[in-house]
């Protein structure tokens, strides 16, 4: 975005408009809270004589404290009348007075009597204008009509409208537009842009659109401020590339159809064909910013400089966020200094802007750097600023900064907002203060204002973090106000998970139904997921089939949960039942119960069963996934049942994902076992390749290579197992064992005995048959290998001392030929012990 040419801005354009006559004002809400001032004329119908300038006050009072003072009215009634006065003192002439007596007279025609027969219309639209209370509002302009003496215009008509449209009191719009029609009041393009924008922003966009469809069958188009709104009644529903496109072809001086759908624009980048006031480049820049269309906001703030037109506080303060969000902070750093050379003072919205954005961007210190900077310049920060930033400090766990906040924010009287306040509460918490944690829950507490979000918010704050006394405390002070609803019993639930306190989280459960609450399906799937997680099961499938029985079962997360338990805890049979019963109820199950059951087979060994669900997940319409297929191999593999395990590698192959080190280690198994050895190979080259080969996949090609007889093969597998230290566990030091045992290498199968002795690996069957296979090629007999094996069953440290012993003696003739052969120290495993006798 270039900013550079902000210095050559030397003048403010606006819309035309029609000058003379008397002109209403309208203040039409725009981005970012401002406000436009858009002037519209009409005829002036009646002339003020001079002494409407000046009229006695009501019931011929000619003092406001002598009226007040017969009315018997407190000082502070009086002062908060002054005040009053002093707003509308703006006005001039009598309207300070006028509606001071509207504000004061509930009877109209008592407190209008002194100007009954001289209001004009400018006057009445000033009075309808400033009513508060869209009540008294209709109850005035009906008295206007009931007089039969006023004309009452279209501006009238808009005012009422758009106070009417605030409160959505939607019936009363339709009657004004039908009385409108019925008397023969013209809408204009105010009237339109009134009905868009208020039922835009009560929540009715399709019937705000459908305003705009009148207006344009009426052959009207939306003047500046009407396609204003337009854009903003799309934005604010996410609809941008409708926006946009309306304001396209609104700019392009084409007729605009529908509901504003653009039928052909060919240039979508194309300069307006008219100059637009700062109200639509700012609208634009907020709509694109939302759109997350960081370019095209650029794009026009470049265009608004090139017409000219003098940025605003609304301009800087719309692209500094817009920059801001984006992550550009060296452009919001250049718009302010913008902002200086331009003298466009930063104000207090500037500022909040810059703390929420920094502070999203984890740069706590320029946040609070901008905080110090408002109060600097002059400027009180507000609330928003005090919220803001006190959140900001909150979440990082900053006690003292957050602190000294809190104070300021008491002494200034601004409330604390719940989502603040909940994340003060955590923050103690989690700052490892439970005492404050708990005394400023009870501080809010106390006031009786929370909410129930703030007390489950600070129920689980509790509750996550293992303080499930303080949570239950917490949930008692939210009964006491009376105040529970299913959100509390549904953290409170969770709470006692965390704390595993399964009976209780079943009794708070049960209990909601007693105080009238019905469960949601939070609270069942909350309570369902923390008993199968606690190998429950069994309590868990009863919640599950009164789930179902209250419709709240939409997928089968809540079966898989249990079953998955089940299958945990081995019983399949209760897995199955819960699964059939699943599909009695027509709930579909997904890839992920198929692969609990899948899998759970597979570890038995259950083909039939196993393939069974594979089966029945294909006539489900379900894929087959890498966990399934995994499942399968592991199945195939531990049957021998290798075409079945080869068609399903293939499908692993396949799959995005590709096959895992498991799945090609049981290839590699299979393949082994079979001495089929090229195609054993080429699974492993391809785990080599991808860094995957580990211990097993190297043991089991150790293992094929022996068995085929190529040894040298075998013996570079076990070297490279050394070099890459993957002797970890029994299955490669007793690989290269029975290699060497096999080989008739007794030296180098003793020697990584030692080797796994001093790893601290204990050996197993599997370690000393090889050995035995060892001694008995070296002379020893099979009756003295028997005895070894029987005193290792019945002592296992006596008889691994026996085979030690056993060992060193059959390759060793002395003390000193042991220590050159072998770099460890034997003595400490045999001094003071007798020596055994072989044969």
């Amino acid at each position: 975005m270039d900013v550079s040419c902000l210095h050559v801005v030397v003048s403010t354009k606006t819309p035309p408009l029609v000058l003379g006559g008397v002109r209403e004002q309208n203040f039409v809400e725009i981005p970012n809270g401002a406000n436009k001032r858009i002037s519209k004329v009409y005829r002036k119908i009646q002339t003020r004589r001079s002494d409407d300038v000046v009229r006695p006050g009501f019931n011929g009072s000619t003092s406001i404290q002598d009226q007040d003072k017969k009315l018997g009215k407190s000082c502070g009634e009086r002062k908060k009348e002054t005040k009053a006065l002093l707003k509308w003192g703006s006005y001039g002439g009598c309207l300070p007075v006028i509606l001071r007596a509207l504000d004061t007279i509930k009877d109209l025609d008592e407190a209008l009597k002194p100007w009954e027969k001289t209001l004009n219309n400018k006057e009445r639209s000033i009075i309808l204008k400033e009513q508060v209370i869209w009540e008294r509002a209709l109850e005035i302009f009906n008295w206007f009509k009931r007089k039969g003496c006023y004309e009452l215009n279209v501006i009238h008509y808009n005012i009422m409208i758009r106070i009417l449209g605030k409160a959505r009191k939607w019936d009363h719009v339709e009657n004004l537009w039908n009385e409108m029609q019925a008397n023969g009041t013209a809408p204009t393009n105010s009237t339109y842009g009134t009905l868009i924008d208020v039922y835009s922003k009560g929540g009715l966009r399709e019937e705000a659109l459908l305003w705009l469809e009148r207006m344009n069958k009426q052959g009207m188009e939306p003047d500046e401020v009407t396609m204003g709104i337009v854009v903003q009644t799309y934005k604010k529903s996410g609809e941008f590339e409708k926006a946009e496109n309306f304001f396209k072809k609104w700019s392009s001086g084409k007729p605009i159809n529908g509901r504003g759908k653009i039928a052909d624009i060919n240039n979508t980048r194309s300069e307006p064909l008219v100059t637009f006031s700062s109200y639509t480049y700012n609208t634009l820049m907020d709509m694109y910013g939302k759109a997350g269309q960081l370019q095209d906001a650029s794009d026009t703030f470049s265009r608004m400089l090139r017409e000219g037109i003098v940025p605003t506080i609304v301009t800087f303060n719309t692209m500094i966020h817009i920059c801001g969000n984006n992550g550009k902070f060296e452009e919001v750093d250049s718009l302010i200094k913008k902002m200086e050379e331009l003298q466009c003072l930063p104000d207090t919205r500037t500022y909040n802007i810059l703390i929420s954005l920094h502070a999203k961007h984890h740069n706590i210190t320029a946040a609070g750097s901008y905080f110090s900077k408002m109060k600097e310049n002059g400027l009180k920060p507000d609330y928003v600023s005090y919220r803001t930033l006190l959140y900001a400090f909150s979440v990082r766990h900053m006690v003292g900064e957050a602190e000294d906040l809190i104070l300021e924010m008491d002494e200034l009287d601004f409330e604390i907002d719940e989502y603040t306040q909940s994340a003060l509460t955590r923050m103690y918490i989690e700052a490892g203060m439970l005492q404050k944690s708990w005394s400023w829950f009870e501080r809010y507490h106390r006031k009786g204002k929370m909410s129930s979000e703030c007390y489950s918010a600070s129920i689980d704050a509790f509750g996550e973090h293992g303080h499930i006394l303080e949570a239950e405390k917490a949930f008692i002070c939210c009964q006491e106000r009376k105040n529970l609803t299913v959100r509390e019993f549904n953290v409170m639930i969770k709470a006692y998970g965390i704390g595993r306190e399964y009976n209780k989280a079943c009794e708070t459960f049960d209990c909601m139904e007693k105080l009238g609450l019905l469960p949601d399906k939070c609270s069942y799937s909350s309570l369902i997921q923390i008993l199968s997680g606690a190998d429950l099961p069994h309590v868990a499938a009863p919640y599950v089939r009164k789930m179902q029985e209250r419709g709240l079962v939409f997928d089968c997360i809540p079966y898989c949960a249990v079953i998955s338990s089940f299958v945990k805890l081995g019983q399949l049979d209760m897995a199955e039942e819960l699964f059939t019963e699943m599909i009695g109820f027509a709930v579909q199950p997904d890839k992920f119960v198929f692969g609990i059951l899948i899998n759970a087979f597979a570890d038995v060994g259950s083909v039939e069963k196993a393939v069974n669900y594979v089966n029945k997940m294909g006539n489900s319409g379900l894929c087959g996934n890498p966990v399934i297929y995994n499942s399968l191999i592991k199945l195939y593999t531990k049957v021998g049942f290798l075409q079945e395990a080869e068609e399903t590698y293939k499908l692993l192959r396949s799959s995005e994902a590709g096959p895992d080190v498991y799945s090609s280690n049981c290839m590699i198994d299979l393949y082994s076992e079979r001495g089929m050895v090229p195609q054993a190979e080429e699974i492993f080259g391809d785990l080599k390749q991808k860094g995957g080969a580990n211990e097993f996949s190297y043991a089991m090609m150790l293992c094929m290579y022996r068995r085929v007889g190529r040894i040298e093969k075998a013996i570079a597998i076990a070297n490279s197992m050394r070099e890459l230290g993957l002797l970890t566990g029994n299955l490669s030091y007793n690989s290269i064992i029975g290699l060497y045992a096999s080989d008739g290498r007794l030296n180098e199968a003793v020697e990584t005995f030692w080797e796994m002795i001093k790893s601290s690996i204990q050996p197993d069957d599997s370690t000393f048959r090889s050995l035995g296979v060892v001694l008995v090629r070296f002379g020893a007999s099979k009756d003295a290998v028997s005895k070894l094996e029987v005193t290792r069953r019945n002592n296992a440290e006596a008889g691994l001392q026996a085979w030690m012993k056993t060992l060193w003696s059959m390759i060793c003739i002395d003390d000193d030929a042991w220590k050159l052969s072998c770099p460890y120290d034997l003595h400490s495993f045999i001094r003071n012990e007798a020596r055994y006798e072989v044969g």
